[in-house]
């Protein structure tokens, strides 16, 4: 283990609306408002936050039904502490939850942005096309 890994710890627990927020926005994630993040941290099955000397500069969440279907999301790491593998941490935190506590016939998806899925596939997540395609929509940005 390398000097600086020594100085991160990991948390289990779901972020704060603030903490969250800063990370999606700091790491180049799509922005979302305080009440979006009050509704959707509410709805975290999973989540695990990397700290480095008490403050949160990586995160990732696991949403879903509880059953059969599960996403992988907010995989964010700040600027200056990327590179230091962290997201895999993030990741192998996540994928823990996952080998213990889903049922075995879970479905569990995530939306790679640009070479993330590079990340994604070393924890054993491929790609769905061209058997199917992600599709997605913001609300208040939907052309009629």
């Amino acid at each position: 283990m390398k000097a600086n890994e020594l100085s991160y710890t990991v948390l289990l627990a779901t972020p704060s609306i603030e903490t969250y927020r800063h990370l999606r926005s700091a790491s180049g994630l799509s922005a979302k408002t305080e009440e979006a993040a009050r509704r959707g941290l509410a709805g975290s099955l999973f989540a695990v936050q990397i700290q480095h000397q008490g403050d949160t500069v990586a995160m990732g969440r696991l949403i879903g039904d509880g059953g059969c279907f599960y996403q992988v999301t907010d995989i964010a790491v700040l600027p200056a502490h990327q590179g230091r593998g962290l997201g895999k941490r993030v990741m192998a935190e996540i994928m823990k939850h996952i080998e213990t506590e889903l049922p075995e016939s879970a479905y569990v998806s995530l939306i790679a942005d640009g070479q993330a899925h590079e990340l994604y596939a070393q924890f054993g997540f491929k790609l769905t096309a061209p058997r199917s395609v992600g599709m997605a929509m913001r609300v208040g940005q939907r052309s009629a």
